[in-house]
């Protein structure tokens, strides 16, 4: 018997309503988002938003380890180097413009949702998965959660509208993420702006069960979110939450970075000599990663700036679908998690080595503005 891709539920409220609630259901993948998975969740996302008796909605993800480690970057590597019945299609499939379009519209359902989205953020959150928690009306974390956008040792750019929400953190420390895939806690999350409470994990039933006893009033969007609000407020604990490890080296970041450029950047970051575990590990991870995607990280950040959420989406689209035709992310997922010998051979051998060439052809425009697949994001 196949097992559902998520697992929905509605749960009773004591005013007469229902909690809607989906379980991303691949625990062996430690909840990768599958193309399947998305379809899924934001049909039924689209649905319980104009269902009165749904309340709220509450996502998480199946297991212990992880709310969701990513998308399915296996499939896209899959679709990218098997031509199955095609020969020579490989790199121009039509799946990864598929996927991402689908992953980028659920994404930004989620950020403009009618309705309290609450994500149980616990264990790993990552990639994919910080998609679809970035955008939620309540983040929460745990003692277990684990952040990071760790794009660039797989040859690919924080995407999911993160070219729009890092540019909302201090200055500097979104491109700094993004550039090393630094690993952020519970705390962490907090102080970016990535999470909105800190519930330890031991207390979820309590949450849930809290929830389906509260009022909900007249369920108009402020009484539902108040609803919640009143829940969150009694079970909050932040005082549990880890010790931050961003916010007592923000002057450090922000100098590192600067506002130069990405080799610029870059070359700040690995000269640091800091001894602090946590940028020793972000040291190693932009050491080994790709060239390209570094400079892709810098340039996103800075065209999005002051755009709009779906003026990033559009754009990140096209960007994803040019990395999986002329990028690094075949040969990145390659050697992590396919042939797993971590020595991929990036196309460039260092920042200062990638040509503005290469990187206007991935920045190239793949459809018109009419044509466009997330044309109508923002204009409803």
């Amino acid at each position: 018997m196949t097992e559902l891709a998520v697992i929905f539920d509605e749960l009773p409220t004591r005013d007469g309503g229902r909690i809607g609630v989906a379980t991303l259901n691949s625990p062996k993948s430690l909840n990768a988002l599958s193309l399947e998975m998305a379809r899924q969740l934001d049909a039924k996302l689209a649905a319980w938003a104009v269902d009165r008796s749904i309340v709220a909605v509450w996502l998480e993800g199946a297991g212990e380890k992880a709310f969701c480690a990513g998308g399915d970057v296996v499939a896209l590597y899959r679709s990218m180097t098997e031509a199955g019945d095609d020969p020579g299609a490989g790199r121009d499939s039509l799946f990864a413009e598929t996927y991402f379009t689908t992953e980028y519209r659920l994404d930004y359902r989620i950020h403009t949702y009618p309705k309290p989205i609450l994500v149980w953020g616990d264990g790993i959150v990552m990639g994919g998965g910080l998609g679809l928690m970035a955008g939620a009306s309540r983040r929460l974390v745990t003692e277990t959660t684990l952040i990071a956008m760790p794009e660039i040792t797989i040859g690919l750019y924080p995407d999911i509208g993160a070219s729009w929400f890092l540019n909302r953190m201090p200055p500097g420390v979104g491109a700094y993420l993004g550039i090393t895939g630094g690993q952020l806690n519970a705390r962490d999350a907090l102080d970016l702006g990535l999470a909105d409470h800190f519930v330890p994990r031991e207390r979820r039933e309590a949450l849930l069960e809290a929830l389906g006893e509260t009022d909900y009033g007249t369920r108009s969007p402020r009484e539902l979110q108040a609803g919640v609000q009143r829940v969150l407020d009694e079970l909050e604990a932040r005082d549990r939450a880890p010790a931050p490890q961003v916010a007592p080296l923000l002057d450090h970041l922000q100098a590192l970075v600067g506002q130069v450029d990405a080799v610029a950047a870059v070359e700040r970051i690995l000269e640091d000599r800091r001894d602090d575990a946590w940028l020793v590990a972000n040291r190693k991870r932009l050491a080994a990663g790709s060239p390209l995607s570094a400079h892709l990280v810098w340039r996103m950040l800075e065209r999005h700036r002051h755009s709009s959420l779906a003026d990033a989406f559009r754009e990140e689209l096209n960007l994803s679908v040019q990395c999986c035709r002329r990028g690094d992310i075949a040969e990145g997922v390659r050697a992590l998690l396919i042939d797993k010998d971590k020595s991929p051979k990036w196309q460039h051998e260092s920042v200062a080595r990638v040509p503005e060439a290469d990187l206007q052809a991935l920045l190239a425009p793949l459809w018109s503005e009419e044509e466009h697949p997330l044309r109508d994001l923002g204009r409803e």
